[in-house]
């Protein structure tokens, strides 16, 4: 599989709408079962969202992991001492090889397992290096039926494009159970699980705005195939473009963009 490069910025540019579901996940979690806790936050991009684990944990030791060079050089801005004498740091690392170094009182993963086609089989090693009475937390979008996403499958396969992306996007496929694939599993670990999913009716404003969306998260392995030809990228942008606003027309009030996410926060009995 091609690794897809992230924008950080690109990615921020609609902060307030990816945050939202994190919040909706945290307020799940029960107390953790460590004083100090230690917390990893397995995929935690740009690190803005990890940071928001410290308001909550003040006291603990928290750990943002990514495999993006560029979204770790823009959460170091957050790292350092903590409110509450804790810490927040940040280190390189892949979700589809981390092996944790020590017991966790909270690992959690938000819009990151998306991207880890072995995620589900990784489950059980990351909940057996919780500590008992700690806390898997996990949160992925699920828009394989919107036509955001089946709009782009199928420009992708298109005749021109397969051509000319040669499988260099595949990347863009993404593996999510639904909640009940969660809960299954989760519970079969010895956990008590909670799961569940929601829709989020998002208003977006600005031109184009949910092609602005996915060039922040769905189009990157796209936009990663295309970076040396910049007037083919230019051509697929266009045409993608045109698909999203007759799938997505603009209103008065703005233009809006359905979004699923499945949650599961699995808590390991002591």
């Amino acid at each position: 599989m091609h690794r897809a490069t992230w924008d950080p910025q690109q990615y921020l540019r609609h902060a307030g709408h990816r945050t939202r579901p994190f919040l909706d996940l945290l307020a799940r979690v029960s107390e953790l079962p460590g004083t100090p806790a230690h917390i990893a936050d397995l995929g935690c991009g740009a690190g803005n969202l990890t940071a928001l684990l410290a308001d909550r944990w003040p006291d603990a030791h928290i750990t943002g992991l990514d495999n993006s060079a560029d979204m770790l050089a823009a959460a170091r801005e957050f790292a350092g001492p903590t409110s509450g004498g804790g810490t927040l740091g940040f280190r390189a690392a892949d979700a589809a090889e981390w092996i944790p170094d020590r017991p966790y009182d909270l690992v959690v993963s938000n819009a990151a397992l998306q991207w880890v086609p072995n995620h589900p089989e990784l489950l059980a090693g990351w909940v057996d290096s919780l500590a008992p009475g700690g806390t898997f937390a996990l949160q992925v979008p699920d828009q394989s039926a919107a036509p955001s996403h089946t709009l782009l499958d199928e420009l992708c396969e298109s005749a021109r494009w397969r051509r000319c992306l040669g499988g260099r996007a595949d990347g863009r496929r993404q593996v999510v159970l639904g909640p009940a694939g969660y809960l299954e599993l989760l519970a079969g670990l010895n956990c008590t699980v909670d799961a569940w999913e929601t829709t989020y009716a998002q208003l977006l404003s600005g031109t184009d705005p949910v092609l602005d969306w996915t060039k922040g998260t769905a189009l990157r392995p796209v936009l990663t195939a295309l970076a040396d030809d910049p007037e083919a990228t230019a051509d697929f942008l266009t045409e993608y473009r045109d698909l999203l606003r007759a799938a997505y027309p603009a209103t008065r009030h703005g233009t809006v963009y359905p979004f699923r996410r499945v949650f599961a926060v699995a808590t390991r009995r002591s």
